[in-house]
């Protein structure tokens, strides 16, 4: 045997995003050699030019009916995926609006029948409508008027599935911000090329990939979850901070707010912290703390309305988070941008920039002066009061809509 490698935290983490989960625990207790990494085998569907052609009898056979019929690619869920949810909330509204879905899962490892991604989806994501087709491959995908790439790694499906009249991509952020800036970086950015209408989460998105990448885009802006965000009632009057807290995602900006924190509590002791999102557990925090780990609605909601000011930072898109934490009666504090003030401005929330002491410096100032901070909750409730996920859906139909016909109206003339 030779020489025997241990595998650091990030060289566990790269194995287990190339699909070898399992392994690497028992190489650490077993000192076996380390296995291969199959990159070539992980990214093989990118360089896959293997075209699904038009069906004209599937068109034909579908061609009066006044449903349409929708292609949803997406990657694998895992329990309480916030994008997976935004989705299948948009799909359940359109089938009520003239829309019929079909999901197919994309290089899933973990799903391997239809039933039994069924039943997951039914116990995790009681959201989707029961109405909607689920499928563990896309192998099984189907004619459509429509096929919907929904990540990066789905559109290179997309892109060689042509038994659709009309392609689309669903985004709700720009993922080659997920990476460092090389080979991940540039697969997604490609799929921007690839000539797709995108509809996107926000303004932000939709601006940038129409100037930077020509694509058509239009957008839909967020609501909340009615029945779980509202205001709740304080049970005592500790001043306190929810911090969204995501080690594990580097654009929600751990360390930096991790640091403005701990210079507030270092001023203000008597501050509690609240940190939910992710298990912290493993990190050192010498200030006072709770560390609620990855809650559900309810519990989120019950750690917004128990405290004084919520810190959402966000390098990319912006996340539902300071919406609900709004409807919730709470302040969000968020950080600043285009990426943000497409729905976050100075109106209804608190901006800050990417600088731990300046953030430190606004939390403090308005921890002291709660006259200030209850505008600033009156404005928020004000606001989020006036949204909502049906005005939302509206919207995504009728780009659907006339995007499709459009499409439909150019296969005609071309005579395929």
């Amino acid at each position: 045997m030779g020489r025997v490698v241990r595998f650091t935290k990030r060289a566990c983490s790269f194995l287990k995003r190339k699909g070898i989960r399992g392994i690497i625990d028992k190489i650490n207790e077993e000192e076996m050699e380390p296995p291969k990494i199959e990159t070539i085998e992980f990214y093989r569907y990118i360089m896959d030019r293997t075209e699904i052609p038009f069906s004209k009898e599937a068109y034909e056979s579908h061609k009066m009916e006044e449903t349409y019929l929708l292609n949803w690619v997406i990657p694998e869920m895992g329990v309480g995926s916030g994008g997976h949810t935004t989705i299948f909330r948009f799909v359940s509204n359109l089938e009520n609006m003239g829309f019929h879905s079909r999901i197919y899962l994309h290089k899933s490892p973990n799903f391997k029948d239809n039933e039994s991604l069924k039943e997951f989806l039914r116990k995790y994501f009681p959201i989707l409508d029961e109405r909607v087709e689920t499928y563990y491959d896309v192998s099984l995908a189907e004619y459509a008027h429509a096929t919907i790439a929904t990540s990066w790694s789905t559109a290179y499906f997309v892109r060689n599935f042509n038994n659709t009249i009309s392609k689309f991509y669903f985004v709700q952020d720009f993922e080659p911000y997920f990476y460092a800036h090389g080979s991940e970086y540039e697969f997604a950015e490609n799929t921007y090329k690839m000539g797709f209408r995108g509809i996107t989460a926000g303004d932000w998105l939709r601006d940038k990939l129409r100037e930077e990448y020509q694509m058509e885009t239009g957008s839909f802006h967020f609501s909340y979850e009615k029945k779980f965000y509202y205001p709740r009632e304080r049970t005592d009057s500790v001043q306190r901070v929810f911090f969204y807290a995501r080690p594990v995602t580097p654009r929600r900006d751990f360390e930096l707010g991790l640091l403005a924190l701990d210079e507030l509590c270092r001023r203000m002791p008597e501050v509690e912290v609240i940190f939910a999102g992710w298990d912290i557990s493993n990190y050192n925090i010498p200030f006072k703390h709770q560390n609620k780990g990855i809650l559900d609605m309810n519990g989120l909601a019950e750690c917004y309305a128990q405290s004084d000011l919520c810190l959402v930072i966000s390098n990319t898109n912006l996340s539902l988070v300071p919406l609900e934490v709004m409807a919730c009666n709470s302040v969000a504090v968020c950080s600043k941008g285009a990426n943000s003030s497409w729905m976050v401005t100075e109106e209804n929330a608190v901006l800050v920039d990417y600088d731990p002491n300046e953030i430190a410096d606004t939390l403090e100032y308005y921890l002291t002066h709660e006259e200030e901070m209850e505008k600033y909750r009156k404005k928020g409730l004000a606001y989020v009061k006036d949204t909502s996920w049906l005005k939302e859906a509206e919207k995504v139909r009728d780009m659907l809509k006339n995007w499709i016909r459009e499409d439909e109206a150019k296969l005609m003339e071309s005579g395929k």
